[in-house]
């Protein structure tokens, strides 16, 4: 794709997005306005977002929103914890193949996860989190940062315009417009490679002259397997000067870079809608609300008087105020009048509204309770409830932000040769990616509890049917229990250490059962070598 193809396909992917701007835009101005910088062409200044925010009378919205951006944050990605495993997805008849396959892949994961929050992962996830809320989509770009390591960098979605190969697919397609200065473009692309315009303005100093960079990545409809060369990777990047149509570089990634979740996928569109456009009725409704109420809280505050004009109060320039005194014919050509507003009623609309935008955010069930501390059972209750508001999302945030982000990390860290080398069995496989976060595991509790009251059934009944035990296969339930509870593999034994250790405790025993046998054996004929002796 040259470069003029490459600003006609942006301009339609313009035209694609447009329709959805004004939607995300007004959620954005009632929660963060510096965050919707950019969309519908606007230019917006910290002058105006920060009057944007002046004009939020009520802030829980954006409370709601920090509340649910944190949660997912922690629910999905905390840096306290490992979130993610990783599996072969083949049976194997060696065993000890599969014990080398897992040792390699839960290794590797955890060598993955130091790196990512080792990172700038962290500051960058719950970013993406806080857009995610009201615009339902996010972009994330991860690549191999130049010191080591990894490097997350969040693209404000005013800036990106997506689209996908595949119908209903997962976003593949990207096209990012920046704006840099003369300085940055030569500093990045060199001077050689730039226009002639601006290598000018870069050659007389106008350092600081704005231009604008797309990027445009995209897969290549032909690669090589196992390229080393850039412009042969599956995945095309093209940087282009956007009005004079020059090339500045073409490269390529192995895997897509970016990230791109959406919150609940708009119909016949690449694009999403988050949980804040559901809520914004009631968030308008409020402000509105908030407005008449200081209005009146003026009035209520400072009064209101109603004065005649006797010919001695003009009440054009009477002021009212502490130790003033009003000069009047009579004490009735003044009065103070009572205001007609019910601050009652406006409270009570408040709350409510207050409480349908949290309960929509649901903001009002993953903040901490506050109170006595909870019980196991109301700690399980709460949890369970949690799992089922957030896990049709989650199972979307699993496929759309997770599994890529990992697949890109693996990636990066295999061929930076951190990882080491892998088993020759799994050389051409395909891993997959387990979650065991806390929101993951959560939703494997009821597994757990499955196994547990199955085995309490059986023990329950063990001294009236002593062979029940024979139905459960303890191995296998430990196991099942260990991987659902996120136990590291390393902690638990494979099952060639477990043989071992039973054939050795069998061996011993079947010794100590010869040695028994012998001094018993001894003790009995012991009397009658006695005798025999003393014969």
């Amino acid at each position: 794709m040259d470069a003029q193809a490459i600003i006609r396909r942006l301009g339609t992917l313009k035209s694609q997005r447009q329709p959805h701007e004004q939607a995300w835009q007004e959620c954005f101005d009632y929660s963060f306005p510096e965050r919707g910088q950019g969309l519908n062409g606007s230019t917006t200044t910290p002058q105006d977002a920060q009057s944007k925010k002046n004009r939020i009378l009520d802030d829980t919205a954006a409370d709601s929103a920090r509340i649910l951006s944190a949660g997912l944050v922690s629910g999905t990605t905390p840096a306290n914890s490992i979130w993610f495993g990783l599996d072969s997805g083949s049976e194997k008849d060696d065993t000890s193949e599969m014990d080398d396959e897992d040792r390699f892949l839960d290794e590797a994961a955890r060598t993955i996860f130091a790196n990512i929050h080792s990172a700038n992962f962290d500051a960058a996830a719950y970013e993406c989190c806080i857009d995610i809320v009201p615009a339902g989509w996010f972009v994330l770009y991860v690549d191999q940062a130049k010191q080591g390591g990894y490097s997350f960098e969040q693209w404000p979605i005013a800036q990106c315009y997506v689209s996908s190969s595949k119908l209903g697919g997962l976003v593949d397609t990207i096209y990012r417009e920046v704006e840099q200065t003369v300085e940055q473009v030569v500093t990045e692309y060199g001077i050689d490679n730039v226009s002639n315009a601006v290598a000018e303005a870069y050659r007389n100093e106008k350092f600081d002259d704005k231009i604008k960079i797309v990027q445009a990545i995209y897969p290549r409809a032909m690669h090589m397997v196992g390229a080393r060369m850039a412009k042969n990777l599956p995945f095309a990047s093209m940087h282009v000067e956007l009005a004079t149509k020059q090339l500045l570089r073409e490269s390529g990634y192995h895997e897509f870079p970016c990230v791109v979740p959406r919150w609940m996928l708009t119909p016949g569109s690449a694009y999403g809608t988050g949980p804040m456009s559901n809520a914004l009725g009631s968030i308008r409704t409020i402000n509105d609300i908030k407005g008449f109420e200081l209005a009146n809280l003026d009035m209520a505050v400072a009064g209101m008087w109603i004065a005649e004009d006797d010919g001695v109060l003009n009440p054009r320039t009477i002021k009212v105020g502490a130790r003033k005194v009003i000069v009047a014919n009579s004490v009735d050509s003044m009065k103070s009048l009572t205001p007609g507003s019910n601050f009652q009623v406006a409270f009570t609309a408040e709350d409510r509204l207050q409480a349908t935008i949290r309960k929509i955010l649901l903001a009002d069930q993953l903040q901490p309770q506050g109170g006595p501390a909870m019980t196991a059972t109301e700690v399980h209750v709460r949890v369970q409830l949690i799992r089922q508001l957030l896990g049709p999302i989650y199972g979307r945030l699993q496929a759309e932000y997770l599994q890529p982000l990992i697949t890109r990390c693996f990636g990066l860290a295999y061929r930076a040769g951190i990882l080491g080398q892998a088993p020759q069995s799994l050389l051409g496989k395909m891993f997959t990616v387990k979650y065991i976060s806390p929101l993951a595991r959560s939703q494997k509790m009821e597994e757990v509890q499955a196994i547990d009251q199955y085995v309490q059934g059986a023990v329950a009944v063990y001294q009236v049917h002593p062979d029940i035990l024979d139905t459960i296969d303890f191995d296998a339930t430990q196991a099942v229990r260990g991987e659902a509870l996120g136990v590291p593999a390393k902690v638990r034994r494979d099952a060639k250490a477990i043989a071992e250790i039973r054939d050795a405790r069998t061996k011993k025993a079947q010794e100590d059962q010869a040695k028994a046998m012998q001094q018993e054996m001894l003790s009995k004929a012991a009397p009658a070598i006695a005798q025999k002796v003393m014969g």
